[in-house]
């Protein structure tokens, strides 16, 4: 019995011991990380709501499309890419596997919502090549982790 508890002491230096110490501290940082991703949200939400209370109330006829809209929308993707950032987390808490595709969906998001709220006269035509390149690249892999998971 004696043995036994001293093994038990330095069961964390063994390898399945370190590992699954690693997996523990991996799932209590998932965890934080999802309870802040629904703070981040939850802000989000807020702001949007805000946003819209004072653009329907007080809108500007000058460029309530132009510049309201875009924002409107800026702020609408905001929230899309926040949930799917903690859809990303919650699954590696089910799985434990980083879902490659998820990813690459939540990176084209983000892409797309830069493109919405993009503000072409303040922009430079190598920002405009360095967006086009990341589309590119994040459709091509994409299509490659959709073909291959199909």
């Amino acid at each position: 019995m004696g043995g036994n508890k001293k093994n038990n002491r330095w069961h964390w230096l063994s390898a399945e011991g370190f590992l699954h110490g690693i997996d523990n501290i991996e799932t209590i940082v998932s965890k934080l990380l999802s309870i802040a991703m629904l703070v981040v949200i939850f802000v989000i939400m807020v702001d949007l709501i805000r946003f819209l209370a004072v653009a329907l109330l007080d809108p500007d006829p000058q460029g309530f499309f132009k510049n309201t809209l875009s924002q409107i929308f800026g702020l609408f993707l905001s929230v899309l890419i926040a949930l799917e950032i903690l859809e990303n987390i919650t699954a590696y808490l089910k799985k434990h596997v980083v879902q490659v595709e998820l990813v690459i969906v939540t990176s084209l998001t983000a892409v797309a919502r830069k493109i919405i709220i993009l503000d072409l006269e303040k922009i430079t035509g190598v920002s405009l090549i360095g967006l086009a390149i990341s589309i590119l690249a994040l459709s091509i892999s994409y299509w490659i982790v959709r073909n291959i998971h199909s």
